[in-house]
């Protein structure tokens, strides 16, 4: 199984210096492809205007004198032996760059993530989901060393020693956790980071089996519902009655960070000042980052040792979730109230949450632990009563429900976990979109496994799955 391993590193002066100048050369080489892809997508596509009545005007670019293929990976990975052979000048500064001193397998590694980000661009990933417009980078962080290029020396205590072709003398890494016994190396990270540098080794560990998420079977004692609630201090609501509380780290630190980047911008750009107020700006969002990603681990590992092989989660739109309110015009083309204003604070929670590195994060370490993690389809779970047929909680402000015949309250968010249960389980009732009515029922299948739940007793009459009527 791959694994990645992440440490903090101590490069000494002279391996600072080459480490930030690999990173100045493969910020150029970046920007150079990105550009002259834009370059030839300006100079040799041509450009189709709408059709006007029963006419189609088609307006072309003059080609230059000799057509260009379209830039791939591998033509652009032959120009770097040219670029290697002479030092490359920047236009807009007059800088001189090596590209010699840079790892071959480093500089291939930046032609592959232009790649990437352009068919994602165009074609898009595996799920057909397309992502904006490639950009330039005003900086570059990670360099990926491949394994040829890396030597472990020794391990000693709580230290790895390496050397990386090209770079001067042993790289130290500091192993605060072990590595396992038999691993094979993949490659190496180095990245800088606000505080420093940092080496994330790949490696595969055989030790732990292939994981085949087909071979797991859900069944109602096996699973797990999982409902995203972002209501006040609550983060996740469980299908067996627990809430898990949310962090708001950048809450917590909004106006702090406000101050700092509003004495920043009084600075003279440039100035040694300003450059200070910057670092301090970035220690403080990569304090931000840390404090959540930690607290999606920890919720994450006390989820997974509920001993539950299967997980069912809300399928989100988390990029629905955050986005603008549509402008609203009337007939004389002025604006009107949208919501936007309100909408803003939720935009912000929404992004604060970090539904979608937690999702990542739970789906990495649910596997590792042998179990799987299901998107499931969230449309009517958190209106209908998960034990009978009958919609409640139809408007946002209706947190919880008291039923006069079974003598309980009914939380919404409990509630709404235990149908995204239901729904991995293919027991949730089906209903007509149009009409809004339950066409196909399974509740009374599931109703005494519920108001277990639900009235806090342990002990429920488990029906088994294929003997539900």
């Amino acid at each position: 199984m791959i694994l990645n391993y992440q440490y903090r590193c101590y490069p000494e002066t002279p391996q600072k210096s080459q480490l930030n100048s690999w990173l100045r050369v493969c910020q150029y080489w970046y920007n150079w492809q990105i550009g002259d892809r834009f370059r030839w997508w300006d100079r040799n596509r041509t450009n189709y205007v709408i059709p006007s009545g029963d006419f189609c005007y088609i307006s072309c670019r003059l080609p230059p004198l000799e057509l260009r293929d379209k830039p791939s990976f591998y033509s652009q990975k032959k120009l770097l032996p040219e670029k290697k052979k002479d030092l490359t000048i920047v236009r807009h500064s007059g800088e001189l760059l090596d590209f010699s001193i840079v790892p071959s397998q480093t500089l291939q590694d930046v032609s592959k993530r232009v790649e990437l980000a352009f068919n994602r661009y165009v074609k898009g990933d595996i799920n057909g989901s397309r992502s904006g417009k490639p950009r330039f980078k005003n900086r570059y962080r990670t360099l990926k060393i491949e394994a040829q290029a890396i030597k472990i020396k020794r391990i000693e205590k709580n230290w790895l020693y390496c050397s990386i072709s090209k770079l001067g003398g042993w790289l130290k890494v500091r192993l605060h956790r072990p590595l396992p016994q038999g691993f094979s190396l993949k490659n190496i990270l180095i990245t800088r980071k606000a505080d420093g540098w940092y080496c994330t080794i790949c490696l595969d560990d055989p030790s732990l089996p292939k994981f085949t998420p087909d071979k797991v079977t859900a069944t109602w004692d096996n699973s797990l519902g999982i409902d995203a609630v972002l209501f006040e201090d609550d983060y996740l609501a469980t299908s067996e009655g627990n809430k898990l509380s949310s962090v708001k780290s950048y809450r917590k630190n909004q106006d702090e960070l406000a101050k700092i980047s509003q004495r920043k911008d009084t600075k003279k750009k440039g100035s040694k000042s300003r450059r200070k107020l910057a670092k301090r700006e970035a220690r403080k969002h990569q304090q931000i980052a840390r404090a959540r990603k930690d607290h999606a681990y920890k919720i994450t590992h006390s989820l997974v040792r509920s001993d539950k092989k299967v997980f069912f989660v809300e399928d989100l739109n988390l990029q629905g979730l955050r986005k603008r309110n549509k402008a609203k015009k009337d007939h004389q083309g002025n604006y009107l109230p949208n919501g936007q204003s309100a909408k803003s604070g939720l935009n912000k929670s929404w992004s604060d949450a970090s539904f979608g590195q937690f999702f990542d994060i739970f789906s990495y370490i649910a596997e590792k632990a042998g179990a799987v993690v299901k998107k499931v389809n969230p449309a009517y779970t958190s209106q209908l009563l998960p034990y009978r047929d009958e919609f409640v909680f139809t408007d946002c402000s209706i947190r919880k429900y008291w039923d006069e015949t079974e003598q309980i309250w009914v939380n919404r968010d409990i509630s709404a976990a235990i149908n995204l249960k239901r729904v991995g389980l293919e027991l949730f009732p089906t209903i007509n979109r149009r009409s809004g009515k339950i066409v196909k029922s399974q509740t009374n299948s599931t109703t005494k496994e519920v108001l277990a739940v639900l009235k806090g007793i342990p002990e429920a009459y488990t029906v088994p799955l294929g003997q539900c009527r």
